[in-house]
């Protein structure tokens, strides 16, 4: 399977990678300068699973072209646009789109600009990070793609996808609905992203401070309800999952969102808070946690726009 990853950055890089370890044809779509950086260094990954140093094929854009068979489409929310017309040169009709992105909402998106038959769904559970020297740095065990045809009918390609994971150290799953395993990622990761960019900490040390497990699990219960409401209502494993990942005292997970709003980076506020936000409130459901953290996410984003976050003040 010859397949195109967009970025060589956390969730392109370790995912994208492992493929290309494993010894897969895949293509990594750069920018000149982490072109030039993986020349001269390889693509780095720090693992729990294994560290590695390997050279991978890249290109840049204006030396796009198509025949490949698929896409690992992994961006921000806030860079969709300009991430979609990437990639156009790639599309041929025929290319399956592989989305990495957090949340749902993208699908529209990429259904409009390239046709819905081509867009996949799927899901990317894994702490990982981009170093500034260019290092994939993946920070704890979890480390878990999930693909599949939002169709639920078998396909080539998807097999195709499962086959070629399959020869690596990745935990892949292929989904024969792969719209809930979505749902069910967003309940979780709009509770995580919700508090810890709220209290700007890390699972473990919101499960120290007073009031911290209450309104985790708050969260958490309001996250299921307002996917139960939209008929995605979350199955028993992927509540299990959730609560033991987002209630565990030993915890030192964040968001990237977090990861983000402390380098005083963009943030995807609207595309996972507030639109888990738009929904408790269409559902009349609890959305405290939710109202909360947007509000602070908001703020955040208009302090950063005016240049006034610490260290950027004139």
């Amino acid at each position: 399977m010859k397949t195109l990853v967009l970025g060589a950055g956390g969730i392109g890089g370790y995912f994208g990678g492992r493929l290309a370890e494993a010894g897969e044809d895949v293509t990594f779509l750069v920018r000149p300068k982490r072109r030039e950086q993986l020349a001269r260094d390889g693509l780095v990954i720090e693992s729990p699973h294994g560290n590695a140093r390997f050279p991978v094929k890249t290109v840049v854009a204006g030396e796009l072209r198509p025949g490949y068979d698929a896409v690992l489409f992994t961006c921000k929310a806030y860079d969709l646009d300009s991430a979609m017309d990437a990639i156009a040169p790639a599309m041929d009709g025929k290319t399956a789109v592989v989305p990495q992105l957090n949340g749902i909402a993208h699908l529209d998106a990429l259904d409009k600009r390239f046709g819905k038959p081509q867009v996949m769904g799927g899901v990317a559970q894994i702490n990982v990070t981009l170093k500034r020297d260019g290092t994939v740095a993946h920070m704890d065990s979890l480390s878990r793609i999930v693909f599949g045809e939002r169709d639920k009918r078998p396909s080539a390609r998807s097999q195709a996808l499962a086959d070629a994971f399959a020869k690596t150290k990745v935990e892949w799953k292929l989904s024969p609905d792969i719209e809930q395993e979505m749902w069910e990622k967003v309940v979780f990761l709009s509770a995580l992203a919700a508090t810890t960019c709220l209290f700007r900490g890390t699972v473990g040390q919101i499960m120290a401070a007073p009031g911290g497990r209450e309104a985790m699990q708050r969260a958490i219960g309001a996250n299921i309800e307002i996917a139960t409401r939209e008929g995605y209502a979350p199955r028993p494993a992927a509540i299990e999952f959730a609560t033991a990942r987002l209630t565990d005292p030993k915890g030192t997970w964040n968001a990237s969102m977090m990861r983000d709003m402390e380098a005083g980076n963009p943030v995807e506020a609207d595309h996972i808070v507030g639109w888990m936000l738009e929904r408790a409130r269409k559902h009349g459901t609890d959305d405290a946690i939710l109202s909360l953290a947007y509000t602070h996410l908001k703020t955040y984003e208009a302090r950063r726009a005016a240049g006034l976050l610490p260290g950027t003040a004139s």
